[in-house]
């Protein structure tokens, strides 16, 4: 937070800079001032169950609701052990690994319990091509590429030993490691009664395989078998992690794994095991992929059986300054190239962790609150719009069944509604959502969000610390928190020294205010639209809302309201004169094409508890609130609220007309109510600021479109995705912009979006999945017409 207060426990430490300060960074110490405190000692509360999903578990929160603080982790000291003195200062940091619980996971029989399930036997069976009492020989040998994997354990010696390098380590990386201390409590209590954790988190970096542990074991709570996502070439590296509780998976491919037919009941017994031993597990969910869904699917298929009878999931907020870099295999050559690296890197950037409030598993899936019955393909929600011109969406959520695996997953046409996997998939997207709820905002994720949505062309470092602290005050007013505090020159300053590789700053002798653009290439750009991507789910009510608002104000200039605004050659900025006119915009209509866009949003930015409906409607009352629209009062004779000069107002019915009410509303005043764009000068740069967060992902839907024609398919599943990322890069190459929408994620979601529509088709075969474009967008006009439709969304 922007603020300075004398007490240390309320608030994060100031950023500190242990080098000297560049040129610039001198003008803008000299031009700032120190900014008043923006909430005093309060922060916004952030972890918190859902409400209407999990009552009960919202219910188990102890204590007051005042906030308990930070606990830097990097900051060891002779106060945190048993002993005091000068020798106690020295190796304060052994002492204090020394004096943490461990709680051992001897492995034990695990291997023949394993074994024994039901599900193996069978697989094994089919396997083997023989009756099921076959020796135990022939069993291991096709249990060979598991064992390892099911002989993960826990040997409290390696444990201590391992987190006193992760300290060391981490030191020379990071400047701090802050963990919000609200939810531990809730956490040690649950470990006291024996609730087993689950800890989730979505997956940025192989950092956060090493940090969840790392902060759980420094607070004595159980560390969890945590799966680790990359592929480990080396056996000795290997070998090591496995026995700290690290799983790591067979190096099998998403198709070699669905069609293995010992994996998903090898991993599910290993699940069911580790559950009833009581252990603690954490796992990754990468939202534009569903990797790491099919452990969660494991955990309900053992609850749904009986063999455990509950387990609390924890969503867990993991922000970085800087997004460390991880390769997709890990071996010993890059750990040691890596461990060089830190003798002369200096630390820098912060890292903050939440741990959200755990919550019952089974109070999610069992009390009906998280419905799942209004959930419909996306051909159903969006084709009647897209392809015949429908002036009414479907109601309905749209069924993401990607996030889980199947082995008899085609498309989402093909396989027909399971509820249960509905609700395994609402409890993802409940997680992922959870997650980047309680996830803080850093400095360099605010200022990112500030230089590619509202100052790409370049801005002064006094107007940037401005907006800076704009935003700041508007993410703490939606109730979210940030990862920063100390002075406002302190977080421009050290934000700005963490993105000056990507930044242009110009600070030149006669002019005292610096200048900052952003450098326009593909690595910059991604760079800081990976660290904005918070800002964004912070403001996805007010981003939708705008786009909408946007797309009807194009349809009114394409009308021939404002010859100007209609000329070739004009941008955005230079037709804010022009919003001054009094467009009025119906409820019915915004609250329709929020709820269509809502559809092509990215997995995790909706709440899965939430319908569709109502998050139209919160959409334009975000932009009420923040001042884009207001509601326009129709001139009446006499007010609204005065019910006794209307004709027939008071009007007897039967007591027994089970469809009045008098709380009804005349229908057709509702249709009445309209808005228009206010006109505050700030409007129109607040208006073009929301939509330029979305314009990402939508450009990136745009652009794969326009490549199918030029792509011959049906391909390969990865050679496709290759083509589709080429083009993407190829075409922001060309137009030298726009290179937000050519990350592998906006590709991977690009495609899974038009794969739900039915543009791209799904055919599994013996070589794998190969892609293909669907019958009924073989006709170029339908794909123009798909064209049309989400680029009356792209801000332009």
């Amino acid at each position: 937070m922007v603020q300075e207060t004398s007490d240390k426990d309320m608030i994060l430490p100031a950023i500190q800079q242990n080098r000297p300060a560049l040129s610039w960074e001198m003008k803008i110490k000299k031009k700032l001032k120190i900014v008043p405190a923006c909430l005093g000692k309060f922060r916004p509360t952030v972890g918190q169950c859902c409400h209407q999903c999990t009552p009960n578990s919202l219910r188990k929160k102890i204590g007051p609701n005042s906030f308990l603080g930070f606990h830097n982790l990097l900051s060891v000291k002779e106060t945190h052990t048993r002993y005091r003195g000068w020798l106690v200062r020295r190796v304060c940091c052994a002492l204090f690994v020394s004096g943490c619980k461990v709680y051992a996971s001897p492995v034990s029989n695990r291997l023949e319990r394993v074994c024994q399930s039901n599900s193996v036997k069978e697989a094994l069976s089919a396997e083997q091509k023989a009756p099921e009492g076959s020796d135990s020989r022939g069993q291991l040998s096709h249990l060979s590429p598991f064992l390892p994997l099911i002989n993960t354990s826990i040997s409290p010696g390696l444990l201590r030993f391992l987190s006193w390098v992760l300290l060391k380590m981490f030191s020379s990386v990071f400047g701090s490691i802050q963990v919000n201390l609200n939810h531990l409590p809730a956490l040690h209590r649950a470990s006291q009664e024996g609730t087993v954790l689950v800890y989730v988190y979505s997956h940025q970096s192989v950092m956060d395989c090493a940090l969840i542990p790392l902060v759980l074991f420094c607070h004595s709570l159980r560390v969890p078998y945590i799966v680790f996502p990359l592929h480990i070439t080396s056996s000795f590296i290997r070998s090591i992690l496995q026995k700290v509780g690290v799983l790591v998976p067979p190096a099998l491919t998403k198709e070699d794994a669905e069609t293995d037919r010992l994996h998903a009941p090898v991993m599910t017994s290993l699940v069911r095991e580790l559950l009833q031993e009581g252990q603690a597990l954490s796992f990754g969910v990468a939202p534009e992929s569903g990797r790491g869904g099919q452990w969660l699917a494991s955990i309900r298929q053992v609850i749904k059986e009986g063999s455990v009878p509950d387990v609390s999931l924890v969503p867990v907020g993991i922000s970085y300054d800087c997004v460390p870099k991880s390769n997709t295999q890990v071996g010993l050559s890059s750990v040691l190239h890596w461990l060089c690296s830190l003798l002369w890197r200096r630390p820098e950037g912060i890292v903050r962790i939440d741990l959200a409030q755990p919550f019952s598993l089974k109070e999610m899936c069992e009390s009906g609150r998280c419905r799942v019955d209004e959930w419909l393909p996306l051909q159903d929600l969006l084709l009647p719009v897209i392809l015949n011109n429908r002036t009414d969406s479907v109601f309905g959520r749209r069924r993401m069944s990607w996030l889980l695996p199947s082995p008899h997953y085609a498309s989402e046409l093909k396989e027909p509604a399971d509820p249960e996997r509905d609700l395994s998939t609402a409890v993802i997207l409940h997680l992922l959502f959870s997650a980047a709820s309680c996830s803080a905002v850093m400095s360099t994720g605010l200022v990112s969000s500030l230089l590619l949505y509202r100052h790409h062309k370049g801005v002064s470092a006094s107007a940037l610390c401005r907006d800076v602290a704009w935003l700041t005050e508007e993410l703490l007013f939606r109730n979210k928190d940030v990862g920063f505090g100390g002075s406002l020159k302190e977080v421009v300053r050290s934000s700005l020294s963490l993105l000056a590789p990507h930044l242009t700053i110009a600070a030149v002798p006669s002019r005292e205010d610096p200048f900052i653009v952003p450098r326009p290439s593909l690595a910059a750009t991604l760079h800081l639209s990976l660290h904005a991507q918070i800002v964004t789910h912070s403001f996805i009510l007010e981003a939708v809302g705008a786009c909408v608002v946007s797309a009807m104000l194009c349809e009114v200039v394409c009308s021939g309201v404002s010859s100007r605004v209609r000329s070739d050659g004009v941008d955005g900025e230079q037709v804010s004169g022009d919003m001054k006119c009094d467009v009025l915009l119906c409820e019915s209509e915004l609250t329709e094409r929020a709820l269509q866009l809502s559809h092509l949003l990215p997995p995790g930015f909706l709440p899965p508890c939430q319908s569709s409906q109502s998050f139209a409607l919160d959409t334009v009352d975000s932009l009420v609130r923040c001042g884009i629209l207001i509601i326009e009062e129709i001139p009446r004779d006499f007010p609204i609220c005065d019910f006794l000069k209307r004709d027939n107002a008071l009007s007897w019915t039967t007591s027994d007309d089970m469809y009045h009410s008098d709380s009804d509303c005349d229908v057709e005043e509702m249709e009445l109510r309209s808005y228009k764009i206010s006109h505050p000068s700030q409007c129109p740069e607040m208006l073009f600021f929301l939509c330029r967060m979305l314009a990402g992902p939508l450009r990136a839907l745009c652009w794969t479109t326009t490549a199918l024609d030029l792509i011959h398919t049906p391909l390969p599943e990865a050679e496709f995705m290759a083509q589709i990322q080429s083009y993407l890069c190829d075409t922001a190459n060309t137009k030298k912009q726009h290179y937000e929408s050519c990350s592998q994620e906006a590709a991977h979601t690009a495609v899974r979006s038009l794969i739900d529509l039915g543009v791209i088709s799904e055919q599994r075969q013996r070589g794998g999945v190969f892609l293909g474009v669907g019958p009924l967008f073989q006709l170029s006009e339908n794909r123009q017409k798909l064209h049309r439709f989400i680029s009356q969304y792209l801000y332009n």
